[in-house]
């Protein structure tokens, strides 16, 4: 064998290689600093990342253990700090660090999961999680069905062709154009961009996708759906697929699930809900009201890298009549399906996920619940729902602050409004604020726009986060915003120097 090659593929030398690496983590995971993001310039970043790579194009270059190092050290440094309390910004989380041995061990052993021959125990721990987890959506277990996918934009897709076949049946094969009619979804104006994203793939178009008013907390109105799907209905629009939200990206919002399964059921419209964020709540005997009437959807989408704390992706997409699983893509493969389905190929999910090749995304799940059972997942979501509870007390105390609603989950939406400012500047000192912070490094928070008028965004996704941090957060967001205030005003107007 060639030396080089050996070399590369050496069980020693990763075994070093692995024992320096998890010595870093080890430190990543023990740093008590806030940290948030050490946002660096991209033209910075790839002279750095560049100078790291060999000049060695000729043959296979030795292993050189200071080059690696450089490069652990480089991607833990410019990450967002997921494991810090400063990290405060988006809905990905700090994992479990066990989850991320397993899926080391998946990158390494390389099963793909979409046919059990390839990944065995995958396709099976994938069974096992569907029966511990579907126990809490109330279906009926022998006739649903759950399929790992990934990331939420697949899932919802995957739901909306399932969805789509269902409603026109011939669609597959003849295409929109000969299976007649014009197929429309309705969705929350609230609802993930992946959502609409889908309908462009689906080739709906974005004419054909019937917006439903929310309210000021983000949650689809009720009594404007009715009207309005009569109304799209006269307009030769059919909707064959309204979808809902538990746990919306910009408020965490939770839909009405029960309400608008009444209204769809007797119009024959799939309910999908997208609760890529807030499905976990379902582990809660605290929360899983905010998903009432789950028993009555069609399918959901479930992020475990969201609230259950595992690495992205892993997304679980559930379908209460699983036959309808099979109905998302209607093909024929003789290198990968089986004419003759056996006890094994009866585990595979290549035939109802979009992913040929596909990560055993489920392992580092099934291990956690294997290993520390659903309470882990349980105390962490009340933890964070009860920390986010305690911010807006907070804040709402202050006077300079204004709360925007009261968080469902974990995620909280405000602003910073001292006297004397119109929605222009108000909007402005907002971008101004979370671009400052998150160039300072410390805190790491996002912003989204609420009535048209910016706002600051936290989602509190790790479990070390206390009132302390809330309240050094609260005043950086004021010295912050106070500086950016000064300095505008020095400057003759906005931040940026432009005059009103």
């Amino acid at each position: 064998m060639d030396a080089g090659l050996a070399a590369a593929f050496d069980p020693p030398g990763f075994h070093r290689a692995a024992e320096q690496c998890t010595l870093r983590l080890r430190r990543y995971l023990d740093d008590p600093e806030i940290k948030g993001l050490d946002l660096v310039e991209p033209a910075v970043l790839m002279k750095a990342a560049r100078e790291l790579m060999t000049a060695e194009r000729d043959d296979v270059a030795g292993y050189d253990e200071g080059r690696f190092h450089q490069i652990m050290d480089l991607y833990l440094n410019t990450g967002i700090q997921v494991h810090s309390p400063g990290y405060l910004g988006r809905q990905f989380s700090g994992v479990v660090p066990l989850a991320g041995l397993v899926d080391l061990v998946s990158s390494v052993a390389n099963q793909p999961s979409s046919f059990y021959e390839a990944g065995q125990l995958p396709n099976v721990a994938e069974r096992l999680m569907a029966e511990e987890l579907g126990r809490f959506l109330g279906w009926d277990g022998e006739r649903s069905a759950m399929v790992t996918t990934s990331g939420g934009s697949m899932a919802n897709l995957t739901a909306l062709l399932a969805a789509r076949n269902r409603a026109f049946p011939g669609i597959w094969s003849r295409g929109v154009a000969e299976e007649g009619g014009r197929p429309a979804i309705a969705i929350s104006e609230d609802a993930h961009y992946s959502v609409s994203r889908a309908a462009g793939v689906l080739g709906i178009g974005e004419e054909h996708i019937v917006r439903l008013p929310v309210d000021e907390c983000g949650r689809i109105r009720v009594g404007a759906v009715a009207p309005i799907l009569d109304a799209a209905e006269q307009r030769g629009l059919r909707v064959f697929c309204l979808v809902a939200s538990s746990g919306t990206t910009a408020m965490g919002a939770f839909d009405p699930l029960d309400e608008l399964a009444a209204l769809t059921r007797p119009r024959g419209i799939w309910l999908h809900v997208d609760g890529a964020h807030g499905a976990s709540l379902l582990l809660s005997e605290r929360h899983r009201e905010r998903l009432r009437g789950i028993a009555e959807v069609d399918s959901l989408t479930w992020d475990a890298h969201k609230m259950l704390f595992v690495p992205a992706p892993c997304t679980l997409l559930f379908y209460r009549d699983g036959s309808a699983a099979a109905g998302a893509f209607r093909q024929r493969a003789s290198y990968v399906f089986d004419e003759e389905p056996d006890v094994y190929s009866a585990l595979d999910s290549g035939d109802k996920n979009l992913e040929c090749t596909k990560r055993p995304m489920i392992m580092p799940l099934w291990t956690l619940w294997s290993m520390y059972g659903p309470a882990l997942f349980t105390r962490k979501i009340d933890h964070l729902c009860a920390m986010t509870v305690q911010a807006h007390r907070m804040l709402a105390a202050e006077p300079d602050f204004t709360v925007l609603h009261e968080p469902e989950a974990n995620i909280l939406c405000f602003r910073f409004t001292p006297e004397g400012l119109d929605d222009a500047d108000l909007h402005a000192l907002q971008l101004a604020i979370r671009n400052r912070l998150r160039a300072d490094g410390r805190f790491f928070i996002s912003k989204v726009h609420i009535g048209g008028v910016a706002a600051l965004r936290v989602v509190l996704m790790n479990h070390k986060i206390t009132a302390e941090h809330l309240d050094l957060l609260i005043t950086e967001i004021r010295t912050t915003g106070s500086r950016v205030l000064r300095e505008g005003a020095a400057a003759g107007g906005r931040e940026d120097g432009s005059q009103r």
